[in-house]
């Protein structure tokens, strides 16, 4: 339950805020650990129907953890004290759900508890790979740097997605809507024109008659299928979310012919991003694997880099753990080993992530053009195929009379 107090420091200074407990009497308690004299707390009002629907369905995006690290970083920069950011921060919040969660992450550390910890227990908006960085932050005592750090790498790594998923929307898409139009076609328009071709009487071409079948087949059973296709659908979904059945997903996203190398680019370029950012912020290599690999995005990366984490561990130098994996390209490890030659581990990682970077533009730019065409034709065949097998034979009626 959250109480609203008033209180008095030891320097006499008047205090506002509120505190989440069990009870009145453990609120004060907490307080009074804190060295404040109470002067009142009451607990907070119940918010509307309507407001708590505002949290409930309110989405913390990409964009809104850009913004907070980028309004952390100036604030620290500012030296503004962490609890009067937070405070600012959760009172000007546009977005309920954060600003929920940065009320919380006030009150924690209101009560002494480190920013990295209090950003912990939201693990659904704070990712592992961020905690770890303002963790990295307050130990180097560079905050300020560190949010600024997290920005740009959400920044790239938003970019990266949305430009990988670009490639592969626009496919779907137009499979999806083909597959309505014909299933709606063989539902309302083959049946009325098989009718049509009934009542003449006139022999039809064998692939007229396939048409025609099928159509009979989908307006008679396609209530079974409909039914077969969402049973398959949640047993797919559900292996999906199965280690086994993501390893399986990973596994094939890097073996389809041309999708595998835009798969490839864009995970080695987070890898390296990753490691880029933590080592620079003063995490220890191990820690850095750990991270990356939990952040990855594919089960065959994070494999690999666990295993390189062992060997690592082992005494092994971070190319040389890296050589071992399959899917590391030679050209990674040995940027990788000339800049732990040089001492420009940091610069070359940087370096690696940007040319992957550029890497998955042209890979997606040259997926889309292949696309484009591809689904242009297959449309252009398929439809005509079927408005040849059914209007032929009509054609052939009119011009009969």
């Amino acid at each position: 339950m959250l109480f609203l107090y008033k209180a008095v420091n030891k320097d006499g200074e008047q205090m506002n805020g509120s505190i989440d407990a069990f009870s009145v009497d453990v609120a004060v308690a907490s307080l009074q650990k804190r060295d404040l004299i109470i002067v009142s707390i009451e607990p907070e009002e119940q918010k509307g129907f309507f407001e708590d629907l505002t949290v409930i369905f309110s989405a913390i995006k990409n964009k809104d953890i850009v913004i907070l690290s980028r309004q952390l970083a100036t604030l620290f920069e500012a030296k503004v004290s962490a609890l009067e950011t937070f405070k600012l921060l959760a009172a000007e919040s546009e977005n309920a759900l954060l600003r929920k969660k940065l009320a919380e992450i006030t009150d924690d550390i209101q009560s002494g508890i480190p920013i990295s910890s209090a950003m912990a227990k939201h693990p659904d908006t704070f990712s592992t790979f961020f905690v770890s960085m303002v963790r990295s932050g307050e130990e180097s005592g560079k905050l300020s740097e560190t949010f600024n750090y997290l920005a740009d790498y959400l920044d790239r790594q938003y970019e990266l997605v949305s430009k990988a998923k670009s490639a592969l929307i626009y496919p779907a898409f137009v499979i999806v809507s083909f597959v309505v139009v014909m299933v709606l076609m063989m539902v309302l328009v083959i049946p009325r024109l098989a009718d049509i071709l009934n009542e003449t009487g006139q022999a039809v071409p064998l692939y007229t008659s396939i048409v025609i079948g099928t159509s009979a087949f989908v307006v008679s059973y396609g209530i079974y299928l409909l039914a077969l296709a969402v049973i398959f659908g949640i047993i797919t979904w559900r292996y999906m979310a199965s280690s086994a059945g993501k390893e399986t997903f990973d596994e094939l996203k890097l073996r389809i012919p041309y999708v595998n190398t835009l798969y490839k680019r864009f995970f080695l370029s987070r890898i390296a991003d990753n490691l880029d950012t933590l080592i620079t912020s003063g995490v220890t290599m191990v820690r850095s694997l750990e991270i990356t690999a939990d952040v990855v995005g594919s089960e065959v990366y994070k494999r690999e880099l666990l295993e390189a984490i062992d060997d690592v561990k082992g005494g092994s130098s971070l190319s040389e753990s890296l050589s071992r994996q399959k899917n590391i390209p030679p050209i990674m490890v040995q940027m990788t080993r000339i800049g732990e030659e040089t001492g420009n581990l940091g610069f070359v990682l940087k370096t690696i992530a940007r040319f992957y970077r550029r890497e998955v533009d042209s890979a997606v730019d040259a997926l889309v053009s292949l696309i484009e065409p591809a689904m242009i034709i297959f449309l252009g065949v398929a439809v005509g195929l079927l408005l040849v097998s059914v209007l032929g034979p009509i054609y052939n009626i009119t011009a009969g009379i």
